[in-house]
């Protein structure tokens, strides 16, 4: 048995010594550097572009303006509105305008001063507030309405005579602050055009497939002529799953020079390529009836988009449609709103879409609860949703270990005996979520597999796995190894993986809304077990053997295929299908804290959370998963924030100002790993990578109300804030 054991990750040791290969480390014979001139203006016209100066500077080789590439692009068919280098408009500070490719970075980036841009400076929007009141503005042209990316209004039930008649309703409006990736790699990317005029981009992408259409698409190349590679990742969280202006310049410039290209990002403008976590202002109301059981929900969002879409209509959907589990609703309403702002366009980090209003609605389900004086964990129990059901809005919940997962926190906590005891200064918090297991419809709608994997056998026992699948860290690449183990009766260090590289591997659509595990593990499982029907009616004393033996009787190498076709999923009305997915994961944490009232200086003690993966299949690389999403969860909580001024530039857009918790700064964590077997998953596993990371940040805001009676509602929780709603506790208590 290799599934559900502990294997360390394929790729582990490459990494650890150097000797593994990212883009950066690509060095291809006379290679030019390339570099991208950006904005200093948030919002302004481009009255005129003279690239002609650069040239004159030794060792520059090409230019590059958005005139030679004026096609849009966006990762969503229905909203392509950026441009990899401005023709007429700029958006936000950063928005790139040019580029130079130079014998080395240095010349590239002197030459980019000499660029001639004249600018016709235009007033900037910086808040969704603005963006709303302000439609005269526009900062895309692309919004039908205003500056209005996406609206979504849906409404399940009469909301308005539930919340009539309820026992009790939390009613509140929460702030949640945008944050960024911080992966250690930069983005980066590579390309080379060879003799016959094939295009080949080596990219720390996490979408290769949808990156190879957008080349073809914009470039005006067949896609059969783009060949796109994934070298090793070194991070990404959803900051790499957009087409960037960088890989469409490296092709371009390579395109028009005859030479390979590089750009790699500096820190500085991976935050301007951001894709981050969108700031969401929500307006949350939470009612419950006399028996505790949350009777309406109502929530009006609304959302910072930046200047470009990205996954912005996904984002609208996912801010409403996926709050409505772990708990049953009796009705439900949302009205969500995706504004364009003259700022770094936001995306999908980690938990896309959901994180922000899981927080609003576990601390006003707390509030509410304790209105009625029922305990934080028991208002979770009885409003849990059950097991292969359907939520309020139609989606089809499978397994559901939520109950043992709050089980689980409850009893390693010692919540009965120490929540609301631990004394002045000190609490512990609660908070429940649900998370999916990929989406149920590709980005572009067609009835082709989402996840394609070919498994080959060679005479000499080796096994060669084909996948497309995008290993960013979460280790895929590991999992096709045990499952092929699994199948075969292989060892699973015998196992090779061809990954992500479109010329060579089955089409597979990226590494996002943690879709890798679910379908990639049931394309490969599929392939695998056509191939071991072979190799048991063959026989043999051993792998290697039985490998021989069944190739004499096919007479051709051994190979099968395996994919994951799409479900048809969702509810039956308009955006139903948006947020359906064919498994959901479940998780519980409980946080403690610590706080100092004189100061409110705060930190993190401990967290313990447990999630529903369905199934572990290798239980090392689930826990990682899990503690690395309750970092990043306890980081936006105490520190994470994308600040801007009053010109709409970034402070600070370097890892010295944007503050990340060092090793120091981050709680003791506490996995534990339940398993539901989900029917439909491989082996019975869902999602581990994103789900996670929704609990961390309402359980440590219920925390700090069991520490000191505050409620608070805009993060991230900096101790300034936290000292203010202190002051105004004791001013009541003094008045009452």
């Amino acid at each position: 048995m290799s599934v559900g054991k502990r294997f360390p990750k394929v790729d582990g040791a490459s990494k650890a010594d150097g000797s593994g290969i990212y883009a950066d480390d690509i060095s291809l014979p006379r290679m030019l550097h390339a570099k991208i001139l950006r904005s200093p203006h948030a919002n302004a016209r481009i009255r005129r572009i003279d690239p002609s100066p650069a040239l004159q500077v030794p060792g520059v080789v090409a230019t590059l303006i958005g005139a030679e590439m004026p096609e849009k692009y966006g990762v969503i068919p229905w909203t392509h509105d950026e441009q990899a280098l401005a023709t007429d408009h700029v958006r936000f500070v950063g928005d790139e305008v040019a580029c130079v490719a130079a014998l080395d970075e240095r010349t590239a980036e002197e030459a980019l001063k000499l660029i001639e841009v004249e600018y016709e400076v235009l007033p900037a929007i910086l808040t969704p507030e603005d963006a709303l009141a302000h439609p005269e503005i526009k900062v895309n042209e692309r919004a039908k309405v205003g500056n209005i990316t996406k609206q979504v209004q849906l409404e399940f039930g009469p909301v308005d005579e539930a919340l009539a008649s309820a026992a009790t309703i939390a009613r509140q409006t929460y702030f949640y602050a945008g944050s960024t990736h911080t992966p250690i790699e930069p983005h980066c990317a590579v390309a080379r055009v060879d003799a016959d005029g094939n295009l080949t981009v080596w990219s720390s992408t996490q979408i290769p497939h949808y990156l190879q259409r957008e080349l073809s698409r914009v470039l005006g190349l067949p896609q059969a002529k783009v060949r796109v590679i994934q070298p090793l990742l070194g991070g990404a969280f959803g900051g790499k799953s957009d087409p960037f202006s960088l890989e469409f310049c490296v092709a371009k410039l390579a395109l028009k020079t005859g030479r390979p290209v590089k750009i790699l990002f500096t820190r500085e403008e991976v935050f301007y390529a951001h894709r981050g976590r969108h700031p969401m202002k929500m307006d949350v109301t939470v009612a419950l009836d006399r028996e505790g059981r949350i009777s309406a929900v109502d929530n009006k969002i609304l959302i910072d988009g930046g200047a470009y879409a990205s996954f912005g209509l996904v984002t609208a959907y996912y801010a409403g449609q996926l709050l409505t589990g772990p708990y049953r609703f009796g009705t439900y309403r949302f009205d969500s709103k995706r504004m364009y702002t003259n700022k770094p366009p936001c995306g999908p980090k980690r938990g896309h879409g959901s994180v922000q209003p899981r927080f609003a609605f576990e601390v006003a389900l707390d509030e509410a609860a304790e209105k009625l004086g029922i305990d934080p964990i028991e208002v979770r129990r009885r409003n849990f949703i059950g097991e292969f059901v359907e939520t309020v809005n139609g989606q089809k919940i499978t397994s559901n270990g939520f109950l043992k997962c709050l089980e689980l926190v409850e009893e390693a906590s010692g919540w009965r005996t120490r929540h609301g005891k631990l004394g002045p200064g000190r609490g512990l918090g609660v908070a429940g979520s649900m998370y999916i297991t990929g989406t149920a419809y590709p980005v572009y709608p067609n009835e082709m597999p989402q996840s394609g994997v070919l498994v080959k056998l060679d005479r000499s026992g080796r096994v060669a796995i084909f996948s497309g699948a995008s290993d960013i860290g979460q280790g895929v690449n590991t999992l096709l190894c045990q499952i092929a183990a699994e199948e075969l009766g292989c060892d699973p260090r015998d196992v090779t993986i061809v990954a992500a590289d479109t010329d060579l591997t089955p089409v597979d659509l990226g590494a996002y809304s943690s879709r890798v595990t679910f379908m990639v593990g049931l394309a490969a499982r599929e392939a695998c077990l056509k191939l071991a029907e072979k190799l048991r009616v063959a026989g043999g004393a051993n792998f290697t053997e039985a490998c021989q033996r069944a190739e004499a009787i096919e007479g051709a190498p051994l190979a099968a295929a395996g994919g994951y076709r799409t479900q048809k999923l969702g509810g039956d009305y308009r955006g139903g299908t948006i947020g359906a997915s064919p498994a959901y994961s479940f998780t519980a944490h409980v946080a403690e804290v610590e706080v100092d009232e004189e100061t409110g200086i705060w930190k993190v003690s401990k967290i313990w959370a447990a999630h529903d993966c369905g199934k572990a299949l290798n239980p090392t690389l689930v826990e990682g998963q899990i503690e690395g999403s309750v970092y990043m969860g306890a980081a936006e909580a105490q520190m994470e924030e994308m600040v801007y001024d009053q010109r709409g530039l970034l402070f600070g857009p370097s890892l010295l100002d944007y503050r990340i918790p060092t090793s120091l700064d981050t709680p003791d964590l506490e996995s534990f790993i339940v398993e539901s077997n989900d029917p439909g998953g491989p082996y019975g596993a869902k999602e581990a990578g994103e789900g996670p990371l929704h609990p961390a940040i309402p359980a440590i805001a219920n925390a700090l109300h069991d520490a000191c009676g505050i409620r608070i509602r805009e993060l991230p929780f900096y101790p300034q804030r936290i000292l203010k709603l202190l002051r105004e506790r004791r001013d009541k208590e003094r008045a009452a």
